[in-house]
């Protein structure tokens, strides 16, 4: 080629770096989003260990799991002439922000019901101790706090109970164990589906917690009953409508003007669940 026509050098290494940084910028921040995947996911409040718990017939106990105790509320149902009447354990996984005393909001509903309530705080989430570091984590801790209160109940009704974040730990706890309920209230395909959608730059190998309720449902044999409000931005109802059908045996209830995080305060939701609880 005459001497001419030769791209020079300097052109040559700026085409070199300009494929480059972008590359660099794209791989440090695949890095980032690697290492801080727990504060983007999580949101947890910390309560002072002194608080306290005025609800009636609520305690506070303990879930004691490798390098971290957890928090959690129990209400059980009040005696009755000395004697306990309870229809069984409502086992509760909540949501990815805050803690057991701002999702207890529903007190007097529950204590309605006729069944105990168990709600558990994660890791880092009000009173517990420790720090989220994995999926594994979080599922060998729901195990350990299930195995821990389930005893207690032996020959009642078992009903595992996950709201948003919690209804992937409360489907993968139900493909483990026996519970006569699945209930599911603003559930997700999958963590992984819901970062593509508003990722889509970004593969599902950085991600450290898929979460795939979508996998977990077709291998539950206990009745499955989700709840979705049609107004909700954050999960939309696609996503539980994706999940009924790789299960066609869940029932799916669409809450009217719901949205993601006032779903219990619609009537349509509370009288729902409580059907369905009196049904067992």
């Amino acid at each position: 080629m005459p001497s001419s026509q030769r791209i020079p050098s300097w052109l040559r290494k700026l085409f070199v770096v300009l494929l480059l940084v972008p590359a660099v910028l794209w791989l440090g921040a695949m890095g980032w989003l690697w290492r801080q995947q727990e504060r983007l996911l999580f949101a947890p409040e910390v309560l002072a260990q002194d608080h306290a718990f005025t609800q009636a017939d609520t305690q506070e106990e303990w879930v004691n799991v490798p390098g971290a105790r957890l928090h959690a509320l129990h209400l059980r149902q009040p005696l009755i002439n000395g004697q306990r009447h309870t229809k069984g354990i409502v086992f509760y996984l909540h949501g990815n922000a805050g803690n057991v005393a701002t999702w207890y909001t529903n007190y007097d509903f529950w204590h309605r019901s006729g069944y105990d309530l168990f709600m558990l705080d994660y890791r880092g989430f009000g009173k517990s101790s420790g720090h989220i570091e994995n999926e594994a984590q979080l599922h060998d801790d729901v195990m350990r706090a299930w195995r821990q209160i389930e005893p207690e109940y032996a020959g009642l009704k078992h009903v595992i109970f996950g709201r948003s974040l919690g209804t992937g730990l409360a489907a993968r706890l139900a493909t483990q164990v026996h519970s006569d309920l699945l209930v599911l209230v603003s559930p997700y395909q999958s963590i992984e589906a819901m970062a593509t959608a508003r990722y889509p730059w970004v593969p599902s190998a950085v991600l450290r917690y898929p979460m795939h309720t979508d996998e977990w449902l077709p291998q539950i044999s206990s009745p499955i009953v989700m709840f979705h409000g049609d107004q909700d931005a954050l999960i939309p109802i696609a996503h539980a409508q994706a999940l009924q059908a790789r299960q066609a045996a869940a029932r799916l209830i669409r809450i009217e003007g719901a949205g993601h995080g006032d779903i219990q305060n619609h009537p349509d939701y509370t009288q729902a669940l409580s059907r369905l609880l009196d049904s067992l």
